[in-house]
């Protein structure tokens, strides 16, 4: 399954590798990502593959949920297919 991660906070050093290797160990492959600052607000998305993860979609939330706390960041993961009816136009 495809699905969006988005990560917003305060900028600081290590956000990417720590996103990155927490993404890894569960086994979920970034397909596409888009990151920038914003007077030191840092912004990324992400398109990620799920397909080879063992974990169930609730526990991937809750995994990035915690590590976003961990890091001062949100980080909130949505299927594609809901990210996409929520952008609409």
């Amino acid at each position: 399954m495809k699905a969006i991660i988005s990560v917003i906070g305060e900028d600081r050093l290590g956000v990417i590798a720590k996103v990155s290797g927490k993404l890894f160990e569960m086994q979920i492959n970034i397909e596409d990502i888009s990151q920038t600052i914003m007077q030191n607000y840092f912004t990324m998305i992400m398109m990620v593959d799920t397909s080879k993860s063992k974990l169930p979609f609730n526990e991937m939330a809750s995994q990035l949920k915690t590590l976003g706390e961990e890091i001062g960041m949100d980080i909130r993961i949505q299927s594609e297919s809901i990210f996409n009816a929520m952008h609409k136009i």
